[in-house]
């Protein structure tokens, strides 16, 4: 899993980012996004920010991106804590 935090002073870019991290997750707070890992969509990623991106910064913008292995443990409270359940809705 992949841990994507964001801060991008620019709300033109940062939504444009944000818009592009949704393809490949979810966000899991504003400028937070949870990403099944695998080698080709962090590669993605990367050249994506590289290219992109990372021209645009100033000295108040920054990418994180966190490589959380398998053992890593998530623990939820509030609203973040449903993200892990399947809702099922019968009308």
């Amino acid at each position: 899993m992949l841990l994507i935090s964001y801060d991008i002073s620019n709300d033109k870019l940062r939504t444009k980012f944000a818009k592009f991290l949704s393809k490949f997750g979810f966000r899991l707070q504003y400028s937070v996004f949870e990403i099944t890992n695998s080698e080709t969509v962090l590669k993605n990623i990367e050249t994506e920010i590289q290219n992109n991106y990372a021209k645009h910064f100033t000295e108040e913008d920054s990418i994180i991106i966190l490589k959380l292995s398998e053992t890593c443990q998530k623990i939820c409270y509030g609203y973040a804590k449903n993200e892990e359940k399947e809702v099922f809705i019968v009308g």
